[in-house]
């Protein structure tokens, strides 16, 4: 097949492109991959860098959610010894306070409890993702 220039000749049309070539200006020679995940495995300084600082923010995520359940359980019979007309209020034949003790109690541990669980698979998540990179 032939095609016209404009100028009444003829020129042939190729039938496949040119094959792609593939031009480097520079190998990288020597330059060296960082492999997090041997630097953790074989313990090396920054893995062992990055293992402290993950247990370093676990610790620190079990510290204030142990405070998030202490303050509040330790606070309710501070105030039924502040407040004693809360001693005397009842809710379905059960006197407030040990309503509050028994299911208050519980229900701050399974809170406090899931938001932990929830925080520390997300900074081993981080943490894997980090040394999966």
């Amino acid at each position: 097949m032939t095609g016209g220039d404009g100028r009444g000749g003829r020129r042939p049309v190729r039938a496949t492109p040119p094959a792609r070539e593939r031009v480097v200006l520079a190998e990288r020679r020597g330059a060296r991959t960082v492999r997090t995940r041997v630097e953790v495995q074989e313990q090396t300084e920054v893995g062992d860098a990055m293992v402290r600082a993950l247990i370093r923010t676990q610790l620190g995520l079990a510290v204030r959610c142990a405070l998030f359940a202490i303050v509040p359980l330790c606070a309710l019979p501070a105030l039924f010894r502040l407040v004693p007309a809360l001693s005397d209020v009842s809710v379905l034949g059960v006197r407030l306070p040990w309503l509050m003790l028994a299911v208050g109690t519980y229900l701050v541990l399974l809170v406090v409890g899931w938001a932990f669980l929830r925080q520390a698979d997300r900074n081993e998540q981080e943490f894997t993702d980090l040394v999966d990179d």
